[in-house]
């Protein structure tokens, strides 16, 4: 797929590229999005080691990302950051298709 309706800003590629450095073998980043959380639907972030056949795969400054096709339906137009804050940091999904989302920022609505 060549579709990029999804992406990644530098510093989330290089906090992901950082934390793959880390693991054992080869990893890129998974972003989906589940069913669930206090808003309806929730971001999923895990590493894997492949691909699936469906997935849009996003490769920025020395990072790689997978989103599977039912999940970018959800997050067509979104973009991936990487956030530090006094309170903490995290990665977080900034998605114009969200009509609300929770305190945490970790599930939303459509």
């Amino acid at each position: 797929m060549t579709d990029t309706t999804f992406s990644v800003t530098s510093n989330a590629a290089k906090r992901i590229a950082f934390l793959a450095s880390k693991e054992p073998k080869p990893v890129m980043m998974r972003v989906a999005v589940l069913g669930g959380g206090c808003s309806g639907f929730q971001y999923n972030f895990s590493f894997e080691e492949a691909r699936n056949e469906d997935d849009l795969v996003i490769e920025h400054d020395g990072a790689a990302v997978l989103v599977d096709a039912t999940s970018l339906e959800f997050l067509k137009g979104s973009q991936l950051d990487y956030v530090e804050e006094m309170v903490g940091s995290a990665f977080q999904v900034k998605n114009p298709n969200a009509t609300s989302s929770c305190g945490c920022g970790n599930s939303f609505s459509v």
